[in-house]
C-alpha cells in the first residue's frame, strides 16, 4: 500500500469507523452539551479540530524528541495534558479577539476543550495504534476531529429536527437526546472492519 493510499486509509477510519465520538465515546460532554444549534455546533468541531490537530502534532513531538529519549515517558499524560491546556488557552484568545459571537455561543464549553477526553484520548491513540510517522499522527488527529464534528453536526441537525417533531412528553429532552445518539452509534457500527484504525 502506498503512503498516500494509507493515509486515506486512516483518514477514513478514524472519522467514521472509529469515530471518536460514536464508537470511543470520547468528547461526550460537548456532543450533548453543544448539539443543540447546527451553528454551534460546526464552530465546536472546528474549534476542537484545530486544538486536536495541532495539541496531536505537538505531543507526537514532545513525545519523539524529549519524552522517548529521555526514558520519560511516564510523564507522557502530564506533558500531554499541559500541552493540551496551552493550545487551548491560544485558540480561546484567538475566537475570543476574532469570533466574539462563537465565544459568547460556547459560553462554559470553550475553556472545557482542556478537559475533553476526545484530544487527549487521540494523542495517546497515536501511539497506541502504531502511528509512528508525523504524517500518520497528524492525519489520524485531524480525521479525529473532522470525525468529531461530523457527529456534533449530525446531532445538532436531528436535534433541531427533534424541536419540531410530537415526541411523547416522557421523552422529550435528554431521553430523546439519548437514544437518537444510540441509533446514530449503531449506524456508525455498521462500518466496522472497514479502513485501518
Amino acid at each position: 500500500m502506498t503512503e498516500i493510499a494509507e493515509l486515506v486509509s486512516i483518514a477514513f477510519a478514524a472519522a467514521i469507523v472509529s469515530n471518536p465520538v460514536l464508537t470511543w465515546f470520547l468528547g461526550i460532554c460537548p456532543f450533548l452539551g453543544v448539539s443543540r444549534r447546527l451553528d454551534t455546533a460546526f464552530g465546536m468541531g472546528a474549534a476542537v479540530t484545530f486544538v486536536v490537530t495541532v495539541a496531536a502534532t505537538l505531543t507526537f513531538l514532545v513525545q519523539r524528541w524529549v519524552l522517548a529519549p529521555a526514558g520519560l515517558e511516564v510523564l507522557q499524560y502530564v506533558a500531554f495534558i499541559l500541552v493540551i491546556a496551552a493550545t487551548v488557552q491560544l485558540v480561546e484568545l484567538w475566537i475570543r479577539r476574532f469570533q466574539p459571537d462563537l465565544h459568547e455561543a460556547f459560553g462554559a464549553f470553550l475553556p472545557l476543550i482542556t478537559s475533553n477526553c476526545m484530544i487527549l484520548g487521540t494523542c495517546l491513540l497515536i501511539w497506541l495504534r502504531g502511528h509512528d510517522t508525523l504524517p500518520r499522527a497528524v492525519v489520524y488527529a485531524a480525521a479525529s476531529g473532522v470525525g468529531f464534528t461530523l457527529a456534533l453536526v449530525l446531532m445538532a441537525g436531528l436535534r433541531e429536527e427533534l424541536e419540531e417533531a410530537d415526541v411523547p412528553g416522557p421523552f422529550q429532552g435528554a431521553p430523546i437526546t439519548l437514544i437518537v445518539a444510540g441509533i446514530l452509534a449503531l449506524a456508525f457500527m455498521g462500518f466496522a472492519g472497514m479502513g485501518r484504525a
